[in-house]
């Protein structure tokens, strides 16, 4: 399985709360906050809900 490291590069003030927790299950804190993650379906379906916020690259 593909990793990928998914970067916090927009503020989530603003977003909708739903939005909020989505980044909160990733893992991202603050801006520039980066984790890393195994490329599952349920990673990538959550990554694609707020992929205005972040950047994703595969390790």
């Amino acid at each position: 399985m593909a990793k990928i490291r998914v970067t916090l590069v927009k503020s989530k003030i603003g977003s909708t709360k739903r939005q909020k927790r989505t980044l909160q299950a990733l893992g991202l804190r603050k801006i520039n906050s980066i984790v890393e993650h195994e490329a599952t379906p349920q990673i990538l379906g959550m990554v694609k809900k707020v992929s205005h916020l972040i950047t994703v690259k595969e390790v």
